[in-house]
């Protein structure tokens, strides 16, 4: 009974007034709801991946153009991002994420009845959405919930349904896909969707919008070198990855030679290895955040060389794809971490910076990539993802303390 009157308390005194205040109780449930929202959506945003081939072969057209799938959910999400908060100023921070989570509900479906590529990118549009505007705001809503000196742990939590997302949403769905059809995968992404709703609507309490974002103070955010860098860091990081992931089954396929069930064991390790990146990248996060983000572009950038010298090792492909999946682990939150630490002040104008920097990433990543395979095969996208990653490291490593800031 006290845990709730203290939440209501803090509510009332947020509901009060225009600027954030100190919560003094934990809302675990409804940090876990942010996470599990982040799981969905992630999910769903990976699934094609996965599916590729099986896409392609149903609806008759060519992977490549599969491929732009990734591509429609990452344009819309880049929009999305930073002007979610400007949109929804004056709305109740819990509704705008309940929608989202019906938007990630209602593109799910789409996606599992599309009958050509036009009902499967309008699926993915409304997928981009969704994405963008709850990665926007997942940050600045997790500082709401719990006191001030529980932050990283809270940020922890939500990243959590990343890391589990990557375990899960690439095997899984090409084992799904393989025994049940690619819609199937679909389907499932819908009942996730469905069970993340009612948590959040049972958990997430009043979160009246504060302060006044607007164009104002996003252009204030881009004239912070801490912000430009980390931002530029992420379209060289972002890119390079999806410019590589988007096609690795194809890549398994035709190089390795693998087949669907030794794929399916090796997207599992590559999520394995993203879990167990996620926990340790937070470890390293804790004595330099340079050297999380460094090393795991590098340590990408490795693994990239590795799949175009050797790829046809299935051994060494299966190890490649591995150490990509830790190594990818890492950097999520880390870039995250840099761009609260660096705008504190602004948290949803510099979270919807990010995400647009992370979309358009992804995009540019998703189509260049779709061109080199459709051109070159699968190696020329993976070629691409080593020289982005390489450079996105050596970025980070040549930068300076006023760009990227330190906790506190």
């Amino acid at each position: 009974m006290s845990d709730s009157l203290s939440a209501a308390a803090a509510e009332e005194a947020i509901e009060a007034s225009d600027e954030p205040v100190e919560r003094s109780e934990a809302l675990w449930a409804a940090v876990v709801s942010l996470s599990l929202g982040v799981f969905g959506l992630v999910t769903a945003e990976f699934l094609p991946a996965s599916l590729l081939t099986p896409i392609a072969a149903d609806l008759g057209i060519s992977n490549g153009a599969a491929g732009q799938a990734v591509t429609a959910t990452a344009v819309v999400g880049a929009i999305a991002a930073p002007t979610t908060a400007i949109l929804t100023k004056g709305i109740d921070r819990r509704l705008v994420m309940w929608t989202f989570t019906l938007l990630l509900i209602v593109s799910s479906i789409l996606a599992a009845t599309a009958s050509g590529l036009v009902t499967l990118l309008v699926a993915r549009v409304v997928l981009g959405v969704a994405l963008g505007g709850f990665w926007s705001m997942a940050g600045a809503m997790a500082m709401r919930l719990v006191p001030s000196h529980l932050m990283p742990r809270a940020l922890s939590i939500v990243f959590t349904g990343v890391s589990v997302a990557t375990v899960c949403a690439a095997p899984v769905g090409a084992y799904i896909g393989d025994l049940w059809g690619w819609r199937t995968a679909f389907a499932l992404a819908a009942g996730i969707g469905v069970v993340t709703l009612v948590v959040q609507m049972l958990s997430i309490p009043r979160l009246p919008p504060v302060g006044a974002p607007g164009l104002a103070s996003l252009a204030k955010m881009l004239r912070r070198p801490s912000v430009s860098m980390a931002l530029l860091a992420t379209l060289l990081i972002a890119s390079g990855h999806f410019a590589g992931f988007t096609y690795v089954r194809p890549f398994l396929e035709e190089v390795p030679a693998l087949d669907i069930e030794t794929i399916s064991f090796v997207l599992l390790a590559f999520g394995i290895g993203g879990f167990f990146g996620n926990l340790f990248g937070g470890f390293l996060i804790e004595r330099s955040l340079k050297a999380d983000i460094g090393t795991g572009a590098l340590a990408i950038a490795a693994a990239a060389l590795v799949l175009v010298l050797l790829g046809s090792s299935e051994w060494l492909s299966a190890g490649a794809v591995t150490l990509w999946g830790f190594a990818f682990g890492m950097l999520p939150v880390g870039l995250q971490t840099w761009i609260v630490r660096a705008a504190p002040d602004q948290a949803e104008s510099a979270g919807g910076l990010l995400v647009t920097a992370f979309q358009v990433a992804i995009a540019g990543g998703a189509i260049f990539g779709g061109l080199l395979v459709d051109g070159f095969g699968p190696l020329g996208a993976f070629i691409y993802a080593g020289t982005a990653m390489l450079a996105g490291a050596l970025l980070v490593f040549s930068l300076g303390a006023r760009s990227l800031p330190r906790a506190g």
